[in-house]
């Protein structure tokens, strides 16, 4: 029996967890839950699976869930960062999903990897800001951090039991978004729920928008080059519509290893879960005949240049990722206020990518001294770029 924690629950991702512990109830147990704002949802899950311990983000929605009644034996860990940190290293866990979005769970993630967890990741945000602190932690406490993301699962299966001396490169796959296709000029007027309609993935607004700019494909090059210790030249990005190949290896001989499945956010985290075993899925396998064409195109930077600038990130100077996910992050929110084109998310990030002076990203600390010099300077950089 695996014990597991999960870190954003209520979420698209976490939801999908939970569906995976339903179909195995003899292998996981749901030991503790963390979410954000929604009680409601928080409370149907407490109700369910009776952990041992929850949290939410704030005093509020604690107190709502609370209000409602607790099954015995359920306890309340504080609200915020000292909650997701109870939940993540619960004594009785072993290993914990880090599912929700943003950098609130950062300081919860490497208590948990010094509390000898598994770490089960989907948190892009995460290795994007402060990949080399994780990976150091993880390597210096032996841990073993396992990709959530379908892209980098895809990668991790197919480098299973392969030295990185075989590989040549890394090739991750973007269904192109909304979009794909589109010209720089036709992009000016569209407008968030536009952006908001993924064509294969059902996904949180925030990821949603970064998939429609391609910025989610430009964080998963961050995010590659820190969980497989390969270069920024050895990652390329492919378009692939119909989001049957999930990712691919090339090898140096030439060969490509590809992992295909459907479009079911339920098999990468079975896949987490169940490593190094396998089990058998709760989904239907893929019917290569009925998927029929594959299709396989360059990214287009010109129309799309967030990818441009997470690449100049990642070849640049240490803290120059954490500039562009602070910088993206505020772009992105006030494009779904209403108050940013969706032209001007790149701006907001690539002049204050420009503005950055170099600085040390060696601690916490350091990450969110920079982190909130990027979110000052694009908020007000925000209020100019048309």
């Amino acid at each position: 029996m695996k014990r597991i924690a999960i870190v954003g629950s209520t979420g698209s991702i976490g939801v999908s967890a939970l569906a995976v512990a339903d179909a195995h109830p003899d292998r996981l147990a749901v030991v503790a839950l963390a979410a954000g704002e929604n009680s409601e949802s928080l409370a149907a899950q407490v109700a369910r699976y009776r952990p041992r311990l929850v949290s939410m983000r704030s005093a509020e929605a604690l107190d709502r869930l609370r209000g409602g009644g607790l099954p015995r034996g359920v306890s309340l860990a504080p609200p915020g960062a000292e909650g997701l940190v109870a939940v993540a290293t619960h004594p009785d866990v072993d290993l914990v999903l880090f599912a929700s979005s943003g950098t609130d769970g950062l300081e919860a993630v490497l208590a948990a990897i010094e509390s000898r967890k598994t770490i089960a990741l989907a948190n892009k945000e995460v290795l994007v800001m402060a990949g080399a602190i994780v990976t150091q932690a993880a390597k210096r406490c032996g841990v073993t951090i396992l990709p959530v993301d379908s892209e980098h699962n895809a990668i991790h299966q197919c480098l299973h039991g392969r030295s990185l001396d075989d590989v040549k490169r890394l090739v991750l796959t973007a269904s192109g978004g909304p979009f794909r296709g589109r010209t720089a000029a036709e992009l000016t007027g569209v407008t968030a729920d536009q952006a908001l309609r993924h064509p294969t993935w059902r996904m949180g607004r925030k990821i949603t928008i970064d998939s429609a700019t391609l910025m989610n494909k430009g964080l998963e090059v961050i995010e590659a080059h820190w969980l497989f210790g390969v270069r920024a030249d050895q990652i390329d990005v492919v378009i692939h519509p119909q989001s049957v190949v999930h990712s691919m290896v090339e090898l140096v001989d030439g060969s490509l290893i590809a992992q295909l499945g459907v479009t079911d956010m339920r098999l990468p985290i079975q896949y987490a879960f169940s490593y190094p075993h396998r089990w058998a899925a709760p989904v239907p396998p893929l019917d290569l005949a009925r998927a029929g064409r594959l299709e396989f195109d360059p990214p287009d930077t010109e129309a799309f240049p967030c990818l441009r600038l997470a690449y100049r990130a990642l070849s640049a100077e240490p803290s120059l990722p954490v500039v562009l996910n602070a910088a993206n992050e505020v772009a992105v929110e006030r494009f779904l206020d209403g108050q940013l084109t969706f032209s001007a998310i790149s701006r907001v990030i690539e002049r204050t990518l420009d503005a950055h002076q170099p600085a040390s990203v060696s601690t916490l600390a350091d990450v969110r001294s920079v982190d909130g010099w990027a979110r000052k300077f694009s908020q007000a950089i925000a209020r100019e770029v048309e």
